[in-house]
């Protein structure tokens, strides 16, 4: 049990983000062990031609046998939506004696480093270029187009509905609604861990928060609540996002005739693709057709009624109103 202490303050400094980076180098996991994700698997299928231009032997290295990864590659996101180059400066900025310690804290002995990892820590540097590189190669062969358009609108809803949870239930429902793991009560909020492991305080492990506030990070890697703990910045928290089953999903087929006759195919797809939240982007690269085909549809469902939409920061996302909900029914 890991048990977080708020203050009087600590709330109004405790906030969601999400990290393309993160969800990066956790979705390795799945090249890994694919079996362990199955709703991974349609875009494991559809990355297959492109893994012969990655580093294998590099990116392997990065995540342990029980799925661990060097603390140095999960940064804390500096804003709610950070940029995946961004954080890639930030990690490329590790120093090299916290890359040797951190790969060493993740196998635990000597004995359990990969090749690549025990001859790499001779010059700990070079094996931070290297990692590097890999993933920004991997993100933009296997992750950019496809896959992080999609997993980006899964956290954008999620966001928006622990937001609405907030708004109508208090801080303690949300927190505690996250995961079955977590539980609030008198201003703690209690993790119910499992066995510990190199990224996570040992049982009964108290903390306070004091005054650094606390990030909250959905993840599509994760299948409960873990932590992730310094004693010199806001602890982090991940736990599973809302909606990720939904990423196995392939864009609906339009099956409803009296809907296509009305609205024509184009937007019967697009009313029936925004059950949740989306980008013009996301749609486009979702329905395989160019951002200005999709905004003009867009356009027309929102004057009709059919959709509502929000912008975050400079992205706008559309969804079904009540009555495009119905009309799709």
């Amino acid at each position: 049990m890991i048990e977080f202490r708020f203050g009087v303050d600590d709330l109004a400094t405790t906030a969601f983000s999400y990290s393309p980076f993160q969800e990066a180098v956790f979705s390795l996991r799945s090249l890994n062990d694919p079996a362990r994700y199955p709703h991974h698997r349609p875009w494991l299928r559809r990355i297959r031609g492109c893994l012969d231009s990655l580093d294998h032997e590099v990116l392997s290295a990065l995540v342990a046998p029980w799925r661990s990864v060097p603390d140095f590659l999960t940064p804390r996101p500096v804003r709610v939506r950070p940029v995946f180059a961004d954080e890639l400066e930030q990690v490329c900025a590790t120093p090299p004696g916290v890359v040797a310690a951190d790969f060493r804290a993740t196998y635990r002995t000597e004995g359990a480093l990969p090749p690549v990892v025990a001859h790499g820590l001779a010059d700990p540097a070079a094996l931070l270029a290297r990692t590097a590189d890999a993933l920004d190669t991997y993100w933009h062969t296997c992750l950019v187009t496809d896959w992080w358009p999609r997993v980006q609108s899964i956290m954008e809803a999620d966001l928006a509905y622990q937001g609405r949870t907030l708004a109508e239930q208090g801080a303690g429902a949300m927190l505690s609604g996250i995961d079955s793991r977590l539980t609030w009560t008198g201003g703690h909020l209690r993790l119910r861990t499992g066995r510990p492991n190199a990224q996570a305080p040992r049982h009964g492990t108290g903390i306070s928060i004091a005054g650094r506030g606390m990030v909250l990070l959905p993840t599509l890697f994760a299948r409960g609540a873990q932590a992730l703990i310094d004693s010199t910045r806001p602890p982090m928290l991940f736990y599973p996002a809302r909606g990720r089953a939904t990423l196995s999903e392939e864009p609906p087929p339009v099956t409803d005739q009296a809907l296509v006759r009305l609205l024509g195919r184009p937007r019967a797809r697009l009313l029936l693709l925004l059950a949740e939240p989306a980008s013009t982007t996301e749609l486009a690269h979702r329905l395989d057709v160019t951002p200005g085909a999709v905004s003009q549809h867009l356009a027309v469902l929102y004057d009709a009624g059919l959709l509502s939409r929000t912008r975050s920061g400079r992205t706008v996302r559309y969804a079904r109103t009540r009555l495009g909900g119905e009309l799709c029914h």
